[in-house]
């Protein structure tokens, strides 16, 4: 089953988010429907990157990747990346 990691951001919060997921159109409507969680403060998320994998399991390694890096620039020049790209 193919995988995606995928980068929301936030205006409201001015915050991105990380995640992976196996359909990006279901988990972006879980992200902007409220339920009692962390992203419930930051409705609504916008999808602003994406990369698409084969197996499920590698998008989730690159979501620990990205999310390892700990750092705004580097999720920045992802999301710059797909503007110029």
């Amino acid at each position: 089953m193919p995988g995606y990691v995928y980068i929301l951001y936030s205006a409201k919060l001015d915050r991105y988010y990380v995640g992976s997921t196996d359909n990006i159109i279901r988990r972006l409507g879980e992200h902007n429907r409220k339920k009692g969680k962390y992203t419930d403060v930051g409705i609504p998320w916008v999808l602003c990157y994406t990369e698409e994998y084969s197996f499920r399991t590698d998008a989730y390694k690159r979501e620990l990747e990205i999310k390892g890096k700990k750092s705004r620039k580097y999720i920045e020049s992802l999301v710059s990346s797909v503007a110029k790209g």
